[in-house]
């Protein structure tokens, strides 16, 4: 060898070796797996805002301090198991899904990816966690207290129709989400109220027309729209078809624009909240030692067009317990 070329050589190795020592001690970037319900991000967009927020309250910076793969399984549930499955071979660090069945799936899925859920209503009920102080396991997150606010909904609707006898309950047996569990809750609370209570089952969009007009030709006064992925997806349908029939709705959240009433958390706080949960994760924390977080936020809003549009007048006190008031 020329000596030349050996000092060159030489060189070249010593350039090397500091470029690799640097990619060596780069910080690695963490890649969060988000596991939505809808077909979109467009469709998505009313929570991903509030969970994008969430992460950047906390400085993370999506494509430079933190990478997430999302996954849209347009409530399919073939597509929720594919997408899953995609997520967890991708080694992601965390895994965050919003929906009862993402959470059954995602946990079907791994036993070692940490996962965060986000409005689940019964995580205890639903074998997800062991209990909400000690979750236990790779699974933590943020409960909806969907049973718990059963009750409180009839107390609302009996308040602002005196009159009300038969309350239609509105609910996806497709759901993992007992429905015969919510009637059983509120029944003994309906009896007070002199109230009778009676499931509807809508297991696709399509069923919801027929299911609207069953409630009219039945003179229900009323319907308690469960919490369900679908139902949300079809939210803006369901307020029409809930108007058109003459059927007073209570929605389980203020993203049901046009309802004539929603009572329920804030659906954006607990999605900004559940970046604090990945955060802590990804400095440390097991899923098993982060209790489930319950809301603390509740709101409800009366819309009075829609009353006035179903010939209700509410009296002045219930008016003055609303949050809000759309006029």
């Amino acid at each position: 060898m020329q000596r030349r070329e050996f000092i060159t050589l030489i060189g070249g190795a010593a350039t090397a070796w500091p470029l690799a020592a640097r990619a060596q001690r780069a910080p690695k970037i963490p890649v969060i797996g988000v596991l939505w319900h809808a077909g979109s991000a467009e469709e998505e967009k009313e929570f991903s805002r509030p969970l994008k927020a969430g992460f950047a309250d906390l400085g993370y910076v999506d494509g430079k301090t933190i990478i997430l793969e999302e996954r849209y399984p347009a409530e399919q549930k073939e597509r929720f198991e594919a997408l899953a499955a995609e997520l967890v071979s991708l080694k992601v660090d965390v895994l965050v899904t919003m929906t009862i069945l993402g959470a059954l799936v995602l946990q079907r899925a791994t036993s070692t990816i940490p996962i965060v859920f986000i409005t689940n209503p019964d995580p205890v009920g639903l074998k997800l966690v062991s209990s909400l102080a000690h979750p236990g396991g790779n699974i933590t997150g943020l409960s909806s207290m969907g049973y718990d606010l059963a009750v409180k909904r009839l107390g609302i609707l009996k308040e602002a129709i005196p009159t009300l006898s038969r309350v239609a309950l509105l609910v996806n047996p497709v759901t993992p989400y007992d429905a015969s569990r919510q009637i059983s809750e509120i029944q003994s609370t309906a009896d007070q109220l002199h109230v009778s209570i009676e499931a509807f089952e809508a297991r696709q969009p399509e069923d919801l027309e027929l299911v609207f007009k069953r409630m009219k030709q039945g003179v229900f006064g009323a319907t308690i729209i469960t919490q369900n992925a679908m139902f949300y997806n079809e939210r803006k349908r369901l307020v029409e078809l809930a108007l058109a029939n003459g059927v007073p709705t209570l929605a389980p959240a203020d993203v049901f624009i046009g309802a004539f009433m929603s009572y329920g958390p804030v659906w954006t706080a607990m999605f900004r909240n559940a970046g604090g949960y990945v955060d802590k994760i990804l400095k440390g924390a097991k899923p098993a030692d982060l209790p489930v977080q319950q809301p603390t936020e509740f709101r409800l809003v009366i819309n009075l067009n829609t009353a006035k549009a179903l010939g209700l007048d509410l009296a002045p006190t219930f008016l003055a317990r609303a949050d809000e008031v759309i006029e």
